[in-house]
């Protein structure tokens, strides 16, 4: 009997995603290492693939060594396919071969699934993941696509095609990975690229529920209440962003400065899609102003929404703690969205994930001031950027010691897997309490 109980622990779904994403990641590191992954006469340390293949399986998009000159086509494709499996989830993967091969999924199967895609319950979580993956796929293909022709006019076909896949999942799994060395900044002006990238950017961002929300919404004429409070306040948060950038940045002739209106604008709206959760920028993020890199790990530490390609603490955690303070100050005992009451439970989650994540961040930064010699803003950026799995840097990554890239490999670990999922695989087997303490008051504020 005991036997069966500790093996039962151990195969509990969260440490099943936690090994699943470790091993994905041992893989990665290993075909990053093989000397046709990268161009002739360069030489990939072994610290540099595992933190190439952890960037890319967390789908963050922080680098260390330049994608396009280290690595051939094949180690770029080991990329690529790294970021697939982060983006959509190995279980969710895993899941595709299995519907493919006609296998049936096991009870466990479908908790795993549950996990993996933060759904509130295994009800048709198959047919979900399902219509999930076509979505996905179809958001891809067209998208590449449409970049391939746009980059067919300045470039081979061949090799446009090729560019046109590997961003369109780079950019729709929130990867942050580029071929042109300087992300996308050639493209700030460009009206076709910054719709699509954004379009992909967001796609990915929102989550697989609500992604499902709206591919059923023809037939319901409805959404749930998750998805309407991630629509809000993703729609809120780009809007606050691109706004707050344009004011920040719009003398900075480095960034904004020296771009006409329409370019500002673009540009502002692409970054703040982007500094979320995507990584990627049309704009030089080493020469923004120190109060737009404190207000862009405000949003990194953000990040996407549940159950998406994106990392931080998610948006329907940050509102549910702006809801607590809202219902504080005006007195109210419940948490209400669209006429719907918030359980305690879910404040409990929230107010757990934000602490557990700030502490984090905060233990990695102060690490990080120790062993490197850089500015104390910089190194608070690309740690928000890591356990946000965003992307963005500002010139620092490339610089760390193996030590600093191991760290930063690791918060980007934690921050796509998610502290809670690392707490519930570590956690001891809980006993059930048969009693409980009397209450006591405490004095705040």
């Amino acid at each position: 009997m005991k036997l069966t109980v500790k093996i039962t622990r151990w195969a509990s779904p969260p440490i099943i995603l936690v090994l699943g994403l470790l091993i994905t990641i041992a893989i990665g590191t290993l075909l990053l290492k093989l000397p046709v992954s990268t161009q002739d006469g360069v030489t990939l340390q072994w610290v540099d693939a595992f933190f190439t293949a952890t960037s890319a399986a967390c789908v963050t998009g922080l680098v260390v060594v330049d994608v396009e000159t280290t690595f051939t086509v094949f180690g770029e494709t080991v990329i690529v396919v790294l970021m697939q499996i982060g983006g959509l989830g190995f279980m969710t993967m895993a899941t595709l071969f299995a519907l493919v091969l006609g296998r049936r999924l096991s009870l466990r199967d479908r908790l795993l699934l549950k996990e993996a895609i933060n759904a509130e319950s295994m009800e048709g979580i198959v047919r979900i993941v399902r219509k999930v993956m076509i979505f996905s796929f179809t958001i891809e293909g067209i998208a590449a696509v449409i970049l391939a022709l746009r980059w067919a006019t300045e470039m081979p076909l061949g090799q446009a095609i090729y560019y046109g896949l590997f961003h369109s999942v780079s950019l729709f799994n929130n990867g942050g990975f580029d071929l042109f060395g300087n992300s996308f900044q050639f493209y700030t002006g460009d009206w076709l690229f910054n719709l699509v990238a954004s379009v992909l950017v967001i796609s990915g961002g929102l989550g697989f529920v609500v992604l499902n929300d709206l591919f059923e919404y023809r037939k319901t004429r409805r959404l749930s209440l998750h998805s309407k409070l991630v629509l809000s306040v993703s729609g809120a948060l780009i809007g606050i962003g691109a706004l707050v950038l344009f004011v920040f940045e719009f003398t900075n002739p480095h960034t904004l400065g020296s771009l006409n209106w329409s370019e500002k604008i673009y540009a502002s709206i692409f970054q703040s899609v982007s500094t979320r959760s995507s990584g990627t920028s049309t704009i030089d993020i080493t020469e923004i102003r120190q109060a737009t890199q404190f207000f862009f790990i405000l949003l990194m530490f953000i990040g996407a929404s549940p159950g998406s390609t994106g990392g931080g603490i998610k948006t329907t955690t940050f509102l549910l703690m702006i809801g607590a303070v809202y219902a504080m100050i005006r007195g109210n005992r419940d948490i209400v969205f669209f006429r719907h009451r918030v359980p305690r439970e879910l404040l409990m989650r929230a107010l757990t994930i934000i602490m557990v994540t700030l502490m984090i961040f905060m233990v990695v930064v102060m690490l990080l001031l120790v062993i490197e010699d850089e500015p104390f803003l910089s190194i608070m950026f690309e740690a928000a950027s890591a356990v946000g799995t965003v992307g963005l840097s500002v010139g620092v990554t490339a610089e760390l010691s193996d030590i600093g890239k191991i760290l930063i490999a690791f918060t980007m670990f934690v921050g796509r897997i998610g502290p809670l999922t690392i707490a519930y695989a570590l956690r001891p087997r809980k006993e059930k309490q048969l009693y409980r303490h009397p209450e006591g008051r405490i004095i705040i504020g």
